[in-house]
């Protein structure tokens, strides 16, 4: 180990390690503190046994452990710090309760705020010291594969996770490696792949963009290497990267982008504003229409950005010093069928209002869509349910076996289906903006 190079040393003793589990916990960490002179972090998502390692971890001599507030705590969450302070030996109980009381009553109430992206995990599983699905992914993906329609094949997307880790070389999974993994375990569950279907064949599946920019050295290069001969395959000619990727990164023009994204947007664009879209652009671009059509947002309470405002209820908007504006809906008109809009009437300082806006629910229309047939090599499938960001071929353009017709996008994951044959396209059944289910037919190619 050349661990000294560190500052410091993480030692993350259980989980997604795979560690020697007929090792205690203590003697772990004292094996890996004896390599290095640098500060040692224990960290270890719960899986019941949370408590008692963080505290076998620290009388071994960790200088620090990781924990969670009590209403923060458990499931997939670090173990409860209240539980391991008060837990220690009486001389090591340098710590405040009514302190701890505190965080703990103010992050209870926030959680019930985020009530409605939580997936109902309800216990610790030890099932993870096979799967390996990091603690924060887990919930994640489970919200991911209920938003999917993968909620009823759960069992079978961490199973599928499991087996998408050995695909990819059996590699350290922490953000954004595991989003890696987990984004080909669900197109494994959505195609009805095994393991072997996606080693023996690469070259035909529709990979997402994140398992193209892993094997092509995006992150960095996995101890061990790449799995080969499945990169090379599944990769079909892409360029890679070698060495550290930011190395060969062309400088980014800060000042540049902040005048293009004040000339697109406005006048409002900070500094914040412009390291965002750096690091994520295709996010905040989406924030940015967002604010320019609703304004600043991050003045309403939680409760009004995630849950329906309630007829007859008064909230309270505040727009800054001296400026508070209190509002009550009144009641809903009926839904104008032709234009899928609605009146809304409400009171704005105990005044009269009424506004017409679109009811996204009418508007939808449900669309039936043919599925493809898998015998017919030249009918080309959604790989799972999404949107569809761009469609970059039309009827009558010739075509190559690999290029690219579409562009997905499902729950954060981005995926460019290509076509599986040379040809014409002869038929496209799918417009940008639309959704598609998995197996819907999006594009017939006649092959030449």
């Amino acid at each position: 180990l050349q661990i000294e190079t560190f500052e410091g040393a993480i030692c993350e003793t259980n989980s997604n390690a795979n560690l020697e589990m007929t090792k205690p916990v203590d003697k772990m960490y004292l094996i890996l503190s004896s390599s290095t002179h640098s500060p040692t972090i224990c960290y270890i998502p719960s899986t019941g046994t949370g408590v008692a390692s963080m505290i076998a971890c620290y009388l071994a001599g960790a200088d620090i452990v990781d924990v969670a507030s009590d209403s923060m705590s458990g499931v997939t969450s670090q173990p409860s710090m209240g539980a391991v302070l008060n837990s220690l030996p009486d001389s090591n109980k340098d710590f405040n309760q009514d302190d701890l009381f505190k965080i703990n009553n103010y992050w209870e109430q926030v959680r019930q705020l985020y009530r409605c992206f939580d997936p109902g995990t309800q216990a610790t599983n030890t099932e993870v010291y096979k799967h390996e699905i990091p603690g924060g992914q887990y919930t994640n993906m489970l919200f991911q594969a209920q938003s999917l329609g993968l909620g009823n094949k759960w069992t079978r997307v961490k199973q599928a996770y499991s087996e998408a880790n050995e695909i990819l070389g059996d590699i350290v999974k922490v953000t954004p490696s595991s989003k890696v993994v987990g984004d080909l375990a669900q197109v494994m569950v959505s195609n009805r792949l095994g393991k072997d279907d996606v080693l023996n064949d690469p070259e035909s599946l529709n990979l997402p963009n994140s398992v193209i920019q892993y094997l092509q050295g995006y992150l960095g290069t996995p101890e061990g290497g790449f799995p080969e001969p499945f990169r090379t395959r599944a990769l079909k000619g892409a360029a890679q990267v070698t060495g550290r990727p930011g190395a060969s990164l062309e400088p980014l023009d800060l000042e540049m982008i902040r005048l293009e994204l004040t000339e697109k947007y406005g006048s409002w664009i900070t500094d914040r504003d412009v390291m965002s879209y750096a690091m994520y652009p295709a996010v905040f671009e989406e924030y940015a229409v967002h604010y320019n059509t609703f304004g600043d947002c991050s003045k309403l309470s939680t409760d009004m950005i995630f849950q329906p405002l309630k007829i007859g209820q008064e909230y309270v908007y505040n727009m800054g010093k001296g400026k508070r504006y209190y509002i009550r809906p009144v009641a809903l008109g009926q839904v104008d069928p032709k234009t899928a809009e609605q009146d809304v009437f409400f009171e704005l300082d105990g005044a009269p209002r009424r506004l017409t806006v679109p009811n996204k629910s009418s508007a939808a229309s449900v669309v039936t869509r043919q599925k493809a047939d898998p015998a017919l090599k030249n009918q080309v499938a959604a790989p799972m349910s999404a949107n569809i960001l761009e469609v970059r071929v039309g009827v009558g353009a010739k075509v190559k076996a690999g290029d690219p017709l579409c562009l997905l996008s499902a729950m954060k994951m981005e995926t460019v289906v290509a076509s599986p044959v040379t040809g014409t396209v002869a038929s496209v059944d799918i417009s940008a903006g639309e959704s598609v289910g998995a197996q819907d037919l999006m594009f017939v190619i006649t092959a030449n």
